[in-house]
């Protein structure tokens, strides 16, 4: 998600891993957050088996499962996934990602405002770079030290 939100692209996602970081550099405004958070993530699974599912979920399953979209072999271990353990808690988030996703719709609408978006998406960003993240490894992760290249100028 760093390298599509450094070159403008918009992000829709839930809180976690890069996403946290993203956020708090380019500011909540400028990204799509649904879903759980990291703190309910533990209770969320222990209530898995009694979940109550939103229909538009079972509806989109089902279609799968029936191969609707073809290759329902193919698709049948991500089904049996989100249906059973669901681990990644997708039935959970299925409803807060279709609500996410209208938001994206009706802000693509309005060009001035998913332009603004996308520039300070980019203009956030400046902490992922590269050099400063190189930099940062190499010193705090990796303990090496700069190897400093004569300038052939000055021998």
């Amino acid at each position: 998600n760093m390298k599509f939100a450094i070159n403008g692209s918009l992000i829709i996602g839930t809180l976690d891993g890069a996403n946290v970081e993203i956020a708090e550099e380019i500011g909540d405004e400028n990204i799509f957050i649904f879903g759980a958070r990291a703190h309910e993530v533990a209770k969320l699974r222990a209530e898995r088996p009694g979940l109550s599912v939103d229909p538009r979920f079972s509806h989109v399953v089902d279609q799968i499962r029936s191969g609707y979209f073809g290759w329902e072999d193919y698709f049948a271990p991500i089904v049996d996934a989100v249906t059973s353990s669901d681990y990644y808690l997708v039935a959970n988030d299925f409803a807060p990602y279709l609500d996410a996703q209208a938001k994206v719709d009706a802000t693509y609408k309005d060009q001035d405002k998913w332009t603004r978006m996308s520039i300070m998406s980019t203009a956030g960003m400046g902490k992922f770079s590269t050099d400063r993240t190189i930099s940062e490894y190499a010193k705090d992760i990796w303990d090496a030290q700069p190897c400093v290249v004569p300038d052939p100028a000055k021998q």
